[in-house]
């Protein structure tokens, strides 16, 4: 029986209050340009950081109130009185402080502000943690009460986590009007990154790029057998990218391609499964990867585009684990692609759609040449927005203008909200003293173990991630656990990526598994044999991180172009190894025979492909032995049988 359908977690706003959200996006959109561009206002006006990041957090945060309902059974049709005061209180709040920016910083408010900062302070924090309960889950929400009122309690803790301990007031005081906490790194990267990566992404949705990429992939690669599947994989890895949400990733692209697989012969809980791995790949996938690597870049004090770079094997050996285990299913379960007649032209998706690309293009080009981080989103949505203008299957009329800019206030607000709860934790464990101290006590408790340190920190982010967002997540292990693994003679890059790939993991993985009831909704299939479909689908996954931190040459740390291109083509013929024993067929041999023999031949394949992924000299030469030895034998074995029929006719 199916399960309940996928519940909408926004909103529906409609009149005054759809001009609301448009009015406030509009606002905060044109803010970051101006202060981004330095453009003063025109008349030569300087914004002090902090009295443009609460501004920033009148604008969107507010929004917060609007879109999400109180509870899962509020009214998504109308806005209750108790949201418009929220509302109001959410958007005036953040306007006191930015009216008195320059005081905060010549006053010290964050140590001494007065009676009436600090009630404002706390009416502020209250609603930044009702925000991120709407937002982010009853588990963020848990966690931000527990960790953001640590400094008033710390000093009342034994041993590890005890720290220095606040009064009240004076943590309401730093969490509120420091630039650690509240206006901390998470948010100043919302400030001056983020949104702009944000409105390219709703701009290419908003004038039809997701349905051309997933035309493209259509185009190329829906002839193949298991082509539907290989489509999803190709096109939830590109608008994965761009969007960095897995759930409006499934929703936006498997609405094509998961009835397309079930026509061609995929069982429902496979194509649910394919499509939301796919779809969690996309987040890690340069070169846009969603919010938390910019997050992340700024953890780690270095270019964004380096962030990238290193993600680019390990995203390219996810995908190819995944592309070589749905062509073993398919042909192993005789699956064919689709008839040329239900595939678009490839020449006709491109001469309509070649803008999109070029934009894309331009995107590309600015990071990477001009390195212009914070300008290059902009440029390439006014290019974009040009470009689709430009003909008339794509222009924007009225609706749609309110349609996008609608969607950019609804991701902006959910993500403001994240990033100003998450920067609480941040400032609780900064004014402590607890984050400086705390990575030589994990240490000491691992016994200077690093595996030991490697599977504590990724069972912290899979249950972190099963009940928060992985930006949520990732910042918070990013101050708590990643100075330990760094401590303990690890690559930070590797370590910042191992951190953010695990806690995509519960997007995947029963029982939460996010992303797979996402799918299952649109499959109408049983979500949990989804999800145990997905965790095979994804193994690849589960095992990546821990090769890229034992060597850095995976995600391009430490090493030379030489040394990265033997290394990668070591954990390709890995995966790919890996891919036949989990799939249980091999090219050349065919499927594998259902007994003891066709088991333990998939265990040596699984065995090889771990081995050759693990990029050292010593393991790869026995994984290739044993990846060598299994498929020989079974050549060998291929050939007595047909050897045997032949003298029995």
């Amino acid at each position: 029986m199916a399960e309940p359908a996928f519940v909408p977690r926004h909103r529906r706003l409609t009149g005054g209050w759809l001009a609301v959200l448009i009015v406030f996006s509009t606002a905060g959109t044109l803010l970051a340009v101006n202060q981004l561009f330095n453009l003063g206002f025109g008349a030569r006006l300087v914004l002090l950081e902090n009295r443009y990041l609460y501004v920033l957090l009148a604008l969107f945060f507010s929004l917060t109130f609007l879109i999400f309902p109180a509870t899962r059974r509020g009214p998504r049709d109308r806005v209750p009185w108790y949201d418009v005061l929220l509302f109001l209180a959410a958007a005036a709040t953040p306007c006191y402080f930015a009216w008195n920016g320059l005081r905060i910083l010549e006053e010290a408010w964050d140590f001494r502000a007065p009676t009436e900062a600090v009630w404002a302070g706390a009416l502020l924090w209250l609603l930044v943690l009702e925000g991120a309960r709407r937002a982010g889950g009853v588990a963020l929400f848990t966690l931000l009460v527990v960790l953001s009122l640590y400094p008033v309690y710390a000093g009342h803790l034994p041993g590890p986590v005890s720290g220095f301990s606040l009064s009240l007031p004076d943590a309401i005081r730093y969490q509120t009007m420091s630039v650690e906490a509240i206006l901390g790194i998470p948010m100043r990267v919302f400030g001056t990154l983020i949104i702009g990566f944000i409105i390219f992404g709703a701009a290419l949705q908003a004038t039809g790029g997701g349905r051309f990429f997933i035309d493209l992939s259509m185009a190329l690669l829906g002839a193949f057998r298991g082509g539907p599947a290989k489509v999803a994989i190709v096109a939830s890895g590109l608008f994965g990218s761009m969007s960095g949400s897995v759930v409006s990733n499934v929703l936006s692209t498997g609405v094509v391609t998961i009835p397309t697989m079930k026509r061609t012969g995929f069982r429902a809980e496979v194509a649910a499964a394919v499509e939301a791995t796919a779809s969690t790949g996309g987040t890690l996938m340069p070169p846009i990867m969603g919010a938390t690597a910019f997050v992340m870049a700024s953890i780690l004090g270095i270019p964004y585009l380096q962030v990238a770079v290193a993600a680019a094997i390990p995203s390219f050996l996810f995908y190819a684990s995944l592309f070589f285990q749905i062509d073993a299913y398919a042909a192993r379960n005789g699956l064919r692609g689709l008839e040329r007649q239900d595939m678009p032209s490839f020449w006709r998706t491109l001469v309509t759609g070649w803008f999109y690309l070029t934009a894309f293009g331009v995107l590309v080009f600015l990071l990477v040449s001009l390195r212009r981080e914070a300008h290059a989103p902009f440029y390439a949505t006014v290019l974009l927005l040009i470009l689709a203008m430009a003909r008339q299957e794509t222009r924007f009329g009225v609706r749609t203008l309110v349609a996008f800019v609608a969607d950019v206030g609804r991701i902006l607000a959910e993500l403001v909200t994240i990033l100003a709860a998450v920067g609480l934790i941040i400032g609780a464990l900064a004014v402590t003293g607890v984050a400086g101290t705390f990575s030589s006590d994990v240490i000491q408790l691992a016994g200077g173990n690093v595996f030991f340190l490697l599977v504590l920190g990724a069972l912290a982010c899979f249950v972190l991630g099963m009940g928060m967002t992985v930006t949520a997540a990732y910042v918070f292990l990013a101050v708590v656990m990643a100075p330990a693994l760094v401590q303990a003679g690890l690559n930070p890059v590797a370590v910042h990526l191992f951190i953010m790939y695990w806690a995509m993991l519960s997007f995947i993985t029963p029982p939460v598994a996010i992303g797979v009831f996402a799918a299952a909704s649109i499959a109408q299939c049983n979500p949990m044999r989804a999800g145990l479909e997905a965790v095979r689908f994804g193994a690849t996954k589960y095992v990546l991180p821990f090769f890229f931190v034992y060597n850095p040459a995976l995600v391009l740390q430490d090493t030379s172009f030489a040394h990265a291109a033997v290394v990668c083509l070591g954990a390709t013929l890995g995966v790919l190894l890996l891919s036949y024993g989990l799939q249980g067929w091999v090219l050349g041999v065919g499927p594998l025979a259902p007994n003891l023999t066709g088991f333990v031949v998939r265990i040596l394949f699984v065995a090889s492909g771990l081995l050759l992924a693990t990029p050292e000299p010593t393991t790869d030469l026995v994984g290739l032995a044993l990846g060598a030895t299994a498929y020989v034998g079974l050549l060998r074995v291929g050939r007595l049988r047909q050897a045997a029929v032949a003298s029995a006719t």
